[in-house]
Parts: C-alpha cells; structure tokens; sequence
C-alpha cells in the first residue's frame, strides 16, 4: 500500500530513518539540518524512541555509538562545522564496527561560512575526514522521495556491515519539498546476532563476508569494545600480525562487498557524446542541462552517483572509453572531480564548473560550457 505525501527533504529523512527502524536521536541544532533534530523530538516518542539534545556535536555522537551498542538503531544530523567535531568518535564507531547514521545536511564553508546556503563542501570530509585508514559508506540523494527510500537504505547497509554510513545531503535537498510517494512495503535489515551459547564469544571474528557479530551489549555474551588495535575478542593489543589482519579486514569488508553496496543512476546514456557528471542537488541541475542540451541537437547524457564512496569506478570507466567529454558539475571547488580525473583521465577530456559563493549553479551556465567543448 501507498500514499503521496507533500514533505520536505530533511522531513524524508526523519520518516525514512524511522521506517528503518531508528528509535534513538542524539544531536545538536544547526541550520540547515534542525528540521531534522525537530522532526525526531516529535516523532519518536510516539514509536517508544528516544531523542537528546546534547550539549555539543561530539557528546552527540558519543551518545549514538552507545545507544547503538545496546542494538538500538541510532542517528545523529548536523551540517560542516558540526561534521568536522563528530570526526574523532566517527573513527572510533568504524573501528569498533558499530552501526549508525550520521546525516550531514552540507552549507557553503569554511568554517562558519554561509550556514543557510547549499554547499557540497564536504565530499571529501566525508571519506576521510577521521584519521587514519578507515571503512566508511557515504550516500547522496538528489530528490526529497529519494531522500526517504535511501535514509532506510543508510540504516540497511549500517546494520548488513556493521559500519557507520555517512548520508550526504545538501540544503538544496534538505529544504526542498516535493511529493513523495510512501510504499510500505520496503526491505528492512537488522544486525546479525550470534547463535552461540551465552559466555565468551569472538566478536570481531568476521563471518565469510568479513562483516563480524556483535552481541548486543548485556545480552550475556563477553567480548570487549575499545577503539585501540585490537584482537577478535576485542582487547588491545600491539601484534602487528593482528594489527594488519583486523585493519584489512576492515577495509575489505566493503571493498570486497561494493557490488552490493554501489548504486548510481543514469539518464539518456546510451548514445551520449558528452557526459554530465554531478550528484545530490547538483544532479537537478545536470538533467535540466541534458535536456537543453537534447533539444539543440548535442547527445548529452548524465551519470549520478548515488553512493559517493565507495565510488563505481567500474561503471564509470566504461563511460569515460565510450565518451570522450566528460562536464563535472558540484557545488565546491572540485572534489568529487579529482575521484573522475583518477578513473577517467586517460580515456575522456574532462572540464569542470563549480561554486563555492552560496549561489546555484544554472542549467544554463552547464548547457554554455558542454556547448564549448
């Protein structure tokens, strides 16, 4: 069953998250991403969830990695200044492999910046904003009921690999509102929990898909969680051996499942001369160009990347070979654009329009450039 619902972009989010499941809520206000913590405070406790208000952006995801540990689906929102504070605790979460969702509704930075102007400064920020080599999962949706069907799917891919997954919004989505259109009837993934008697149980083990079991806390099960180095039973250690098997576990868990994980859309590729790259707000921009550029004769196409890491590089390769000319469109001053010149430099001539003043980037302006080349 279906129904069509006006909402905005960061409303989606909040009913997707809690379609998914999500019944705990920590987070600090800060524009554009309040609608969310608003919607939450509202919302859940009508489902028996819980929302805080915490003092600052790094108790807030403190609070999500515990209430996560206790099998509880939990999310935080906030926007760049708060992301970067979040940073430290994000790295913790990957080590662990505790799953959560931390949505980060972009603005123009840095620092302070233009906080009710769209950005999509923090791509980069994104992947590897916390130190070190780490797991993550980022997603990007470009339209209010995308927004909703790929919040559950953030909350299916944290609970499937047992990772933190980033949803990369920007104040274009956020605040948009368009009709969606609500179908029920939707996949919903929980944590694996272990079949094993109550006692002592290798936790970070991993399964043949590398992803590991962990127990919910105080189900009976003993196993330790620490953000140092550590062994499958969770306590630290200083052997290099385990050191390098759990860090390739960690970063194998989803490169060798990126085939589940990759998703991204295409529009009138097929016989496309000239590709338009560009994902979340941006790509709106992108397919009224396409179009523009369909009605003046020239075969424009465009590729969207849904998950903006791990990138589908595969896919986008086999474009770069068949189209020579590649246009990147993002509201930055080219970061997603250095993943495309990595895959793509030596097959497509590859130009870029960016913005980095709070202002929207037209159809128009892409429709001239794609023109001149």
């Amino acid at each position: 069953m279906s129904k069509r619902i006006l909402m905005q972009g960061n409303e989606a989010c909040v009913r997707g998250a809690l379609k998914a499941g999500m019944r705990f809520f920590a987070g600090y206000p800060i524009t554009p991403s309040t609608e969310i913590a608003e919607g939450c405070a509202v919302e859940l406790p009508k489902v028996g969830g819980k929302f805080v208000q915490m003092e600052d952006e790094i108790a807030s995801m403190a609070a999500v990695i515990g209430a996560s540990v206790t099998g509880v689906k939990a999310m935080t929102a906030t926007s760049g200044p708060g992301f970067s504070l979040k940073q430290e605790n994000i790295g913790y979460a990957s080590m662990a492999e505790i799953p959560c969702v931390i949505v980060d509704v972009q603005r123009s930075g840095p620092s302070t910046g233009l906080p009710t102007s769209s950005s999509q400064g923090d791509v980069m920020q994104s992947r590897w904003g916390t130190h070190g080599d780490h797991p993550i999962i980022v997603l990007s949706p470009s339209s209010v009921s995308e927004t909703y069907y790929l919040a559950i799917r953030a909350f299916n891919l944290a609970e499937k690999y047992m990772t933190p997954v980033i949803f990369l919004m920007d104040e274009m989505i956020g605040h948009l509102r368009e009709t969606v259109e609500i179908d029920d009837n939707v996949e919903i993934i929980c944590r694996k929990q272990p079949d094993a008697p109550e006692g002592k149980f290798e936790a970070y083990k991993g399964e043949e898909n590398l992803v590991p079991v962990l127990p919910v806390f105080g189900s009976g099960h003993y196993y330790n969680i620490t953000g140092l180095t550590h062994n499958t039973w969770g306590f630290p250690t200083n052997n290099r051996a385990v050191a390098n098997e759990l860090n390739s576990r960690l970063l194998n868990k989803i490169e060798n499942n990126r085939r589940d994980i990759e998703a991204w859309d295409e529009y009138l590729t097929d016989d496309a001369e000239i590709l338009i790259i560009a994902y979340g707000g941006s790509a709106r921009v992108g397919e009224d160009a396409v179009d523009m550029l369909r009605r003046k004769g020239i075969k424009a196409g465009m590729y969207r990347p849904i998950t903006i890491w791990p990138m589908a590089e595969d896919r986008l390769r086999e474009l770069s070979q068949r189209i020579k000319k590649i246009l990147v469109i993002e509201h930055n001053n080219g970061q997603y654009l250095h993943e495309v010149e990595r895959v793509a430099a030596d097959d497509a001539e590859i130009e870029f329009i960016g913005r980095i003043n709070g202002a929207f980037i037209l159809p128009e302006e892409v429709t001239e450039k794609a023109e001149a080349m």
